[in-house]
């Protein structure tokens, strides 16, 4: 019996222990080949960087050869440095830094790429490049030189040596400060370079892209923690017992209070944030939404209402977007007629019943003031004739919006149809030139009906 029962088991034992093994190795076979894949794709990332960072610093070079007065080659080299910087940057996003500081070398990329780009797409006939721009770009020059040949003696290294990127990743999270990794040396020897970098002066365009919002830029007086949580009761309908409180950053510029009350159960929070005056700056109601039950129109109206109640006056709605069971309107802020797209907020409606569930104001708080608004110097006909003659207009108005180069612009707003879709053209009232164009949806369009 025995000797019958292990005959019929060893085999199957056997085939079973084969099978395993068999299995064990394409696993490892697999395993390897993702391991190879990824080793690839981070040696290539490198090489790719080093050589982009190489010409970047060519192409910075070319730029300060040529004559001052050269704007055409200006236009064309800067253009160039932007695109060598975008690819550098993408191939940097690639290498697995992810436990390794490496922020200081992103932004330094990151503002050379902006200065690029907004010095390149203005007139450089009219505003040709100035003495401190000319100044950047030497020190540019001079910096992308000490960062290439950081890299490339880190690329000879690679070569030289084998080295490995994925053992980079053991390296970087076991956090080997004392050294021993090449690579890993080598990338925070850059980073401390360029964290060392004095500051540059990347013009008002650039740094509007960096500037951070602090309570400096707000007028009043702070108030007191009490204060908001009345204005928060008010606000929700519930007694002050019911908020909680938090100064957060206190005595830093970044400061700010949250409130954090639950209207009819302990699902639904509400969280809401001020700036120190007290001025309300977000708001989100958690609650799980049921199905869409009103209209676009009653999502509007309760929109609107909203914004009225709580001080926000003269906003004019511009679009909408639905996502599953809430409607998003984005609103910007008039001033005798005209939109002023710098003051711009969200409010997030409900659509099963039509209830405010979410607010995002940072940009009207910070941006909205009275402002000085310029007197155009072309009449609408004569901006008209700029766009598109195909382009159908079936709404026209006066808008300020952001420029290119960080300004403020007056602009006539088009709204019209061609080829089937909707856009939104903003012609510069001074100048006729063409600021900005945007695609809209019909819901877009219905959204700003009555704006």
């Amino acid at each position: 019996m025995y000797r019958r029962l292990s005959s019929i088991m060893f085999p199957l034992v056997a085939v079973l222990l084969i099978g395993a093994v068999y299995w064990g190795y394409q696993e490892h076979q697999d395993k390897n080949a993702i391991l190879i894949k990824a080793e690839n794709q981070y040696q290539r990332a490198f090489h790719d960087l080093t050589f982009h960072v190489e010409k970047l610093h060519d192409q910075l070079g070319n730029t300060l050869a040529v004559h001052t007065a050269s704007t055409g080659s200006h236009r064309k080299a800067l253009v160039n440095v932007w695109k060598l910087t975008g690819q550098a940057q993408n191939e940097v996003s690639q290498l697995p830094l992810s436990y390794l500081p490496f922020t200081e070398a992103e932004d330094f990329l990151s503002h050379i790429s902006n200065f690029a780009y907004k010095t390149s797409v203005r007139d450089l006939t009219k505003q040709p490049l100035t003495d401190g721009e000319f100044k950047t770009l030497q020190t540019l020059y001079e910096k992308s030189d000490e960062i290439a040949k950081d890299l490339h003696r880190m690329q000879q290294d690679v070569l030289k040596n084998n080295l490995r990127w994925m053992d980079v990743e053991v390296a970087i999270a076991s956090d080997a400060k004392a050294g021993g990794n090449t690579i890993v040396d080598g990338l925070r020897s850059v980073e401390g370079k360029v964290d060392g970098y004095p500051d540059m002066d990347w013009g008002p365009s650039v740094s509007s892209l960096y500037q951070k919002r602090t309570m400096k830029m707000l007028s009043g007086n702070k108030v007191s923690s009490e204060e908001i949580q009345k204005k928060a009761a008010e606000l929700l309908g519930i007694s002050h017992s019911g908020v909680t409180v938090q100064d957060n950053g206190k005595g830093t510029d970044y400061e700010s209070y949250t409130a954090v009350a639950f209207q009819d159960d302990d699902s639904r929070k509400v969280q809401l944030d001020f700036t120190p005056q007290g001025v309300i700056t977000s708001l989100m109601k958690t609650r799980e939404l049921a199905d869409h039950k009103i209209s676009f129109e009653k999502a509007k109206a309760s929109a609107d209402q909203f914004l009225e109640k709580h001080g926000f006056k003269d906003m004019r709605a511009v679009t909408y977007d639905r996502y599953q069971n809430a409607g998003t309107f984005t609103y910007v802020s008039s001033q005798n007629g005209v939109l002023i797209y710098p003051d711009k907020l969200t409010v997030k409606v409900a659509l099963d019943n039509g209830e405010t569930v979410g607010l995002q104001a940072n940009d009207y708080v910070y941006e909205h003031r009275d402002r000085e608004l310029p007197t155009p110097i072309m009449s609408k006909e004569e901006a008209k004739k700029t766009i598109n003659p195909g382009l159908k207009v079936t709404k026209e108005q006066l808008a300020l919006i952001d420029g290119d180069m960080g300004e403020e612009v007056l602009c006539y707003e088009y709204t019209g149809s061609m080829n089937g879709t909707i856009y939104r053209i903003y012609i510069n009232a001074e100048s006729g030139v063409e600021e900005k164009v945007e695609k809209m949806s019909a819901e877009d369009r219905k959204a700003a009906a009555n704006s």
